[in-house]
């Protein structure tokens, strides 16, 4: 059901950095982005796969991971992600994405929560780092990386509190809490 799918795809911040994850299946979930909704049919989106270590440490070194756990610098070596999807936007076919990022990264979540997988998408990014790193021609807007692997973390969906602090947290066991708001409150 795709219900169980969806709370299957949480932000995953923890991997089993050893267990890889092939070039086919980062092609297969860029076939699902392929075939999802595009603004105008533009087709205007690119990929950059990377499975492979040494381009994985230059990815991760230009992202910014959690900013709601303060004290916390990101996933320490061997629990750092197997693979990555860098998403660009082509400006020489329009300047701006609107929201087709954001349905192709979807799509591509929920594939791999489908395959066992899990990922999170990362805005927070050195993009002129990641440029020069990857050597991304100027063309190419650096929109989002999608961070993958198997995780090696539970992350759970719970209410918000009376607070309404709807930040996420990690308890003393290190599970990671994700408040989110009521179906009520959000439907006006």
């Amino acid at each position: 059901m795709l219900e169980d799918l969806v709370r299957k795809n949480r932000s995953y911040r923890r991997f089993h950095q050893d267990v890889p994850v092939d070039l086919e299946t980062l092609r297969g979930l860029v076939n699902l982005a392929r075939l999802s909704a595009s603004g105008s049919n533009l087709q205007l989106l690119k990929y950059i796969l990377s499975c492979e270590p040494g381009t994985n440490a230059r990815i991760f070194s230009h992202t910014r991971w959690a900013g709601y756990l303060e004290d916390w610098p990101g996933p320490v070596e061997g629990e750092r992600p197997a693979a990555y999807i860098v998403i660009l936007g082509d400006t020489k076919i329009r300047k701006s994405f609107g929201c087709d990022h954001g349905i192709a990264a979807q799509s591509i979540m929920l594939g791999a929560a489908e395959r066992g997988l899990g990922g999170c998408m990362i805005g927070s990014i050195d993009r002129d780092g990641l440029r020069q790193a990857l050597d991304i021609p100027e063309q190419y807007e650096i929109l989002l990386v999608l961070a993958l692997g198997k995780p090696k973390e539970r992350v759970v969906i719970e209410e918000v509190g009376p607070d309404g602090d709807i930040r996420y947290y990690r308890d003393a066991e290190g599970v990671h809490h994700v408040p989110k708001r009521s179906l009520d409150e959000l439907i006006l």
